[in-house]
């Protein structure tokens, strides 16, 4: 058996030495980055975070509630749950596909008693009786001189690869996802806060002028003006009060909780935006997981272009079996021994119909679609963080502009309703300057809300930070 072995060895080595792929030559493609965005202009880098850990970015606002949530949110989101379990699939397939590089190696053990028909062909015209008893194993491995198997490993293990990157972005995206909700929730409550503030302003202004009325001094048409600013800041407070609710629903839902047995407490804080470590360019396409994702396909199909071209040679398959068998003594014995190596067969398909080249033809254009979508997926990412970067850039502006207005506008009111409690002027100009005010202070918080979920969007668009 060794000396057989070893000629059948020495036989298949030139030819096992010589295996190729026929995948095409694969290099991960060169996507040209610039030096720089071209809407940092006029912005200063800042990384004061450069010991953080990058995982956890939302650390950045500095907010216990917010790292809580994210927390949970990593532990019980359904979303991340799905896109985890796709992960395991695709590990799993590629495993599967690996174990076609080894051979199938089976046991199997068989026992029969019979009576044979002593007028069989060849008998002696007496019957026997005797039992079989055999232990024995097989061995099946296709030789994968083309490269088929492999390039199917290839395939699978980038498969799975992408898919882990599928995976870090159904992360990053939760993870923006809470903390953009969680901005906005902070926002309702500043406004929230602002309007009961207003409310109780409103209200004593309008007391003021109810015994202005009362003495004669002020009209009826004071009095209802007065009462109808009044009355719409009440209303925007349960305007308020509804989006903050349906906001509450929607944390709730991406940390995996109930939305009737969850509740963030309303609490007023500086709406202030952390620095923006923007990084260069091409570490950004280091970090974007769905670029990683889109380049890992296109090695996956590159290499099933190869599957596909292997299919127009000889598929050849080694056997063997070897085990005891015996139908008297001892079944472990060396003369109950028996072993076969072989056949090894070779299999060709001649004639298809045109089938091997349509399918090669496919691959081809499988790879050609997802080179496209790669360069596209590039193309996306740096317009994402490009938007991104302006947006803070220019929110950074316009909330200074913002705050300007909104004060100047608070002295407005207060002088307006002086010079109306001095008989200086009605109270038309009293309700003209307190609208005013409320809109500008309204207008402030939302663009400080919005500079909080830029930042949010910066750091998705970079791949995280």
């Amino acid at each position: 058996m060794r000396t057989s072995t070893m000629r059948l060895a020495a036989a298949l080595a030139p030819a096992l030495l010589s295996a190729c792929s026929m995948a095409p030559d694969y290099r991960p493609p060169q996507t040209v980055a610039p030096q720089a965005y071209k809407e940092i202009a006029g912005w200063t880098e800042a990384t004061p975070l450069d010991a953080a850990p990058r995982a956890a970015w939302w650390e950045a606002f500095d907010d216990p509630i917010l790292n809580d949530l994210e927390l949970r949110a990593e532990k019980a989101s359904p979303t991340l749950a799905a896109a985890l379990a796709r992960y395991d699939q695709a590990l799993a397939a590629a495993r599967v596909e690996r174990a076609d590089l080894f051979p199938t190696i089976a046991a199997g053990a068989d026992a029969s008693h019979q009576r044979v028909s002593g007028n069989r062909f060849g008998g002696d015209g007496s019957a026997r009786t005797y039992s079989d008893f055999s232990v024995g194993g097989a061995l099946d491995y296709e030789l994968d001189l083309w490269g088929r198997i492999r390039n199917s490993v290839v395939a699978a293990r980038a498969d799975a690869e992408a898919s882990g990157a599928d995976l870090a972005s159904a992360r990053l995206s939760l993870q923006a996802a809470v903390a953009d909700a969680y901005a906005r929730l902070r926002g309702l409550d500043a406004q929230a806060d602002l309007l009961r503030q207003t409310v109780e302003a409103f209200g004593r202004a309008y007391d003021l002028t109810i015994r202005r009325h009362d003495g004669g001094i002020a009209s009826g048409i004071d009095v209802n003006r007065a009462k109808t600013v009044l009355g719409n800041a009440r209303a925007q407070i349960s305007s308020v009060a509804i989006e903050r609710a349906a906001t509450e629903h929607e944390i709730a839902a991406l940390v995996g909780e109930l939305a009737s047995n969850f509740s963030i407490d309303p609490q007023v804080q500086p709406l202030d935006a952390p620095p923006l470590p923007a990084g260069t360019p091409s570490q950004m396409l280091q970090r974007r997981p769905d670029v990683a994702a889109a380049e890992r396909r296109m090695a996956a199909a590159n290499a099933r272009v190869g599957v596909a071209r292997a299919a127009f040679f000889p598929a050849l398959t080694l056997g063997g079996a070897a085990g005891f068998e015996t139908t008297h003594g001892q079944l472990f014995q060396t003369p109950s021994s028996f072993w076969g190596l072989g056949p090894l067969s070779a299999v060709l398909t001649l004639f298809d119909g045109g089938r091997r080249k349509s399918q090669v033809k496919m691959s081809r254009a499988e790879y050609d679609e997802l080179a496209a979508g790669y360069r596209d997926t590039v193309l996306g990412a740096f317009r994402q963080a490009e938007d991104a970067i302006a947006t803070n850039r220019l929110l950074a502006v316009q909330v200074a502009d913002q705050r300007t207005a909104a004060e100047a506008a608070a002295r407005t009111s207060a002088l307006a309703l002086t010079r109306y409690r001095n008989g200086a002027s009605d109270y038309l100009e009293v309700v003209t300057a307190q609208t005013d005010a409320l809109d500008a202070q309204r207008a402030l918080l939302a663009l400080e809300t919005q500079r909080m979920r830029g930042h949010v969007a910066l750091v998705e668009a970079i791949g995280g930070s």
